[in-house]
């Protein structure tokens, strides 16, 4: 029999009332549709149970596609799970580690104090005030993942379907973007029960001139470095303040840090193939699937040459900035008996991640690694010893005088620098000078071209006609 014949086939009306009702643009299916599709061989249960993800995603979906409601939901579940907080006694022996952490500092460096206070502060207020940088970041992935499942599903949708399911694909990148967005909270949600201080990620995800130091996550940190908690507070609160002053006090370097991350993150694209092959047997009533591959990072490929190159950029920078912190927060915290001790476990902390870090690299494709902070420090170490702290953090006063990767293998090179601009020399010029001196004569040339042809047209006869 045709299946124009078939008398369980709904007509074409009925059938498109369903798929509407089914895409979250009617009231819902009533019992006699349900009968109807069960005699097409659809499980009833199994329809309704798609129905409410289909409801779900539209109902909390942005204009976008992406809810990232989600990603602060699950974030703070993940945060406040323990129910630990922070007494009024804590806080007031973590105020006195950060004054003394203030006066440390004023010996160490040049850079001036924050104006706003320092504070201690709990794993759901950290969450509360570095996500909007964290979804900037993820941002261009979950686009990315959305945009392209969407195509994937236009692309495997014979012609004749398009029309009657015209919605699915607004629909898939709903629940494309929304499971990216819970899966990025999970992961921050897993990263503030890690993260030490305010800068302890290295990028600047605390708002400008706010330090903070997290005390519930202190005991896993000192579990097996023998200190006490009180040493522990001091270091911790002084490279907090460190980091925080460096970045108040170079407005700049923000702005310099976020655009390195942006640079890489825009060579960022979904392997289309493997994610054609997911939706190609999608469930959305159990995409489980596809949340394992966004959160193991499958679906992005390898890097290409050019985020290769910009990851490089971006890890030197982070370690120049981060090398600087150790050496200033080592100068402030040199009356600490175990300040060596606890320097050495942040600095091996910070070269390996922990597995929210690595979760985190999996999700958006990138690693916060400042992988030659060793080499950095040196070179800090170095020019302090050489021309002293007002001379060493003059160097952030505007970005064309911060050290350079090449600074970091040569420091002499950078120290030479410095003393012959102290000796009032001019610097040895570069292939940069004589290019800029190129140019300039270049223009000088062109100007004084124009002026001699305007000359050959005389002067005007100033008499009135």
């Amino acid at each position: 029999m045709a299946d124009d014949d078939n008398p369980d086939r709904p007509d074409d009306d009925d059938f498109q009332e369903m798929l509407r009702n089914l895409l979250g643009g009617g009231a819902g299916l009533d019992p006699a549709q349900l009968e109807g599709l069960s005699r097409m061989g659809v499980d009833p249960a199994m329809l309704q149970q798609m129905m409410a993800q289909l409801q779900h995603a539209f109902a909390t979906g942005s204009d976008d596609g992406i809810d990232w409601s989600a990603a602060k939901t699950q974030a703070l579940h993940l945060a406040n799970r323990d129910g630990l907080g922070i007494t009024s006694g804590d806080k007031q022996d973590f105020d006195q580690a950060f004054a003394l952490a203030t006066l440390w500092l004023g010996e160490a460096t040049t850079i001036s104090d924050l104006a706003a206070p320092p504070q201690a502060m709990t794993r759901g207020q950290w969450v509360e005030v570095t996500l909007p940088v964290w979804q900037d970041l993820a941002e261009p992935v979950a686009d990315s993942i959305a945009g392209a499942l969407t195509s994937a599903i236009d692309e495997q949708t014979p012609e004749e379907m398009k029309q009657l399911i015209a919605g699915a694909g607004t629909f898939m990148r709903r629940v494309g973007g929304s499971l990216f967005a819970a899966q990025l909270g999970g992961v921050i949600g897993r990263l503030s029960q890690e993260v030490l201080s305010g800068g302890d990620v290295g990028i600047p995800v605390m708002p400008d001139g706010v330090a903070a130091i997290l005390p519930q996550n202190f005991a896993d940190f000192a579990r097996d470095l023998d200190v006490t908690d009180d040493q522990l507070a001091l270091y911790l609160g002084t490279r907090e303040l460190a980091h925080a002053r460096l970045f108040r006090h170079a407005r700049w370097l923000r702005l310099h840090v976020i655009s390195q991350v942006t640079e890489f993150a825009r060579g960022i694209h979904v392997d289309t193939g493997a994610l054609e092959d997911l939706a190609s047997r999608f469930d959305p009533s159990s995409p489980d699937e596809l949340r394992s591959a966004i959160e193991s990072g499958a679906l992005l490929p390898q890097r290409t040459p050019a985020q290769d190159a910009a990851l490089a950029r971006l890890e030197n920078l982070l370690a120049t900035i981060e090398g600087w912190v150790d050496v200033v927060t080592s100068d402030a915290t040199g009356r600490l008996p175990e300040g060596p001790k606890i320097a050495e476990a942040v600095r091996r902390r910070r070269a390996v991640g922990g597995p929210a870090e690595q979760a985190m690299a999996s999700l958006v494709g990138l690693e916060l690694r400042p992988r030659r902070l060793r080499e950095a420090a040196a070179m800090w170490r170095a020019v302090t010893d050489a021309v002293g702290i007002e001379a060493r953090d003059g160097l952030w006063d505007y970005p064309d005088l911060m050290p350079t990767a090449e600074d970091i293998d040569d420091p002499q090179a950078l120290i030479a620098r410095l003393q012959a601009r102290a000796r009032g020399e001019e610097p040895e010029r570069d292939a940069l000078d004589d290019a800029i001196d190129a140019l300039l004569a270049q223009a000088a040339e062109e100007r004084a071209s124009d002026d001699a042809g305007a000359g050959d047209d005389g002067p005007e006869d100033p008499r009135p006609v």
